[in-house]
């Protein structure tokens, strides 16, 4: 069948209404080329494919389906992305639990160093027990053992923004006792994590402040203080000025990694005083689409830079519109629709957090963005979930 054959699928919208919509050919891209970007350093959080089939609780005892997990980092890599393991986009916090991140940290360690790839690790503070008080040297003694773990896989570790410390910490006195520990015993540069309260609420008033324009000086001043210890910080606050206001007070030789689902481009383009390098959720589901906008970006074509991603930003918007932490079901949706994955299941049961409105939303904007690379394999596995979701198909 080709695409113009192809009987068009019946698309719900908002208002209840639906229409009738044929995925385009995508634009052709250039073949994967496993080589990193030269012009940025760039890295995709990676998500976790849920074992479909496991007889257990999807909730409580979720499994993964180790072979497709792994697969996808290698699709990554093959596009010359890093791989950002165990971050939000696998769920972390929701869904998965430190021991299967731990193990999800050793597979993907295993498989990058058999193949070369490039990866970061989140760590964090969730061995504590979650319903419990916890000490300041508690909280360090959590991060110390999980950043021991990543870092004796030869990963670097993402230090990762803690709803352990946000919730016992009473001011920067505190942050700064925590994070001063934590980098002291850091055996190489770290990169940092500042998550936004949009993309989870349990982080408001992060690093003691109120607001995150109130943090900015406080942030900076510590990664001064140890910016031999430090890679560079990942910025998720969905306000490019805020994030530009940082990167500018940076010490030289730290990163701003972008984490901006909303405004990577500009981010990543940057301006006369320098740009954001990337770690984003959003190039998990664009990767072949973002590798080529780093390759022209490496070429100095701006114009085809602007050409490849100005499209992929109104998915992103769309992916990651409130409430922002169900983003990953749009993630994992792009993936299956791909061929990646051979089932829309998540951990958690996080597939049913989006309405079947915003998947035939991401359905028209992946395809616009070329982020479907094969029209009718996609409309194949769409077709179903539309039919179950009660959008009867012609």
């Amino acid at each position: 069948m080709t695409i113009a054959s192809q009987a068009p699928l019946l698309l719900p919208l908002a208002d209840g209404s639906v229409e009738p919509y044929t995925a385009r050919p995508p634009r052709e891209l250039p073949a994967p080329d496993p080589r990193p970007p030269r012009s940025r350093s760039c890295f995709a959080a990676a998500h976790v494919v849920a074992d479909a089939r496991s007889p257990g609780d999807p909730v409580a005892a979720p499994r993964l389906d180790w072979e497709a997990t792994l697969a996808y980092r290698r699709h990554l890599w093959a596009h010359g992305l890093g791989v950002a393991e165990a971050m939000d986009t696998a769920q972390r916090g929701e869904g998965l639990s430190w021991s299967l991140a731990r193990e999800l940290i050793e597979r993907t360690a295993a498989e990058a160093g058999a193949s070369g790839g490039r990866l970061a690790c989140g760590v964090g503070t969730d061995q504590l027990d979650p319903g419990a008080a916890a000490s300041l040297p508690a909280i360090v003694d959590a991060y110390r053992e999980q950043c021991e773990l990543v870092e004796g896989t030869g990963a670097t570790a993402v230090v990762m923004a803690s709803r352990k410390l946000a919730a016992t910490a009473t001011g920067e006195a505190d942050y700064r006792a925590v994070y001063d520990a934590v980098l002291a015993r850091a055996e190489r540069p770290v990169i940092l994590h500042w998550l936004g309260e949009a993309f989870d609420p349990a982080l408001a008033g992060y690093w003691g402040s109120p607001d995150a324009a109130g943090a900015i000086g406080f942030v900076a001043e510590l990664i001064a203080d140890h910016a031999d210890r430090i890679d560079g910080i990942k910025v998720s606050l969905l306000d490019p000025a805020l994030e530009v206001a940082l990167r500018r007070k940076l010490p030289d030789g730290v990163r701003l990694y972008t984490g901006d689902d909303f405004n990577f481009p500009e981010l990543i383009r940057g301006d006369e005083h320098g740009a954001s390098d990337a770690l984003l959720g959003v190039f998990d589901a664009i990767a072949p689409v973002a590798a080529a906008a780093m390759r022209a970006l490496d070429d100095g074509d701006l114009a085809h830079y602007d050409e490849l991603l100005a499209p992929t930003v109104p998915l992103a918007r769309e992916m990651f519109a409130a409430p922002t932490p169900h983003y990953k079901a749009g993630v994992v949706f792009l993936a299956y629709l791909n061929g990646h994955q051979g089932h829309f299941r998540m951990v958690g049961g996080l597939e049913s957090a989006r309405s079947i409105v915003h998947l035939a939303s991401l359905f028209r904007l992946a395809g616009e963005a070329s982020v479907i690379r094969d029209p009718e394999l996609a409309a194949s596995r769409f077709r179903p979930l539309l039919t179950l979701a009660g959008v009867e198909q012609g």
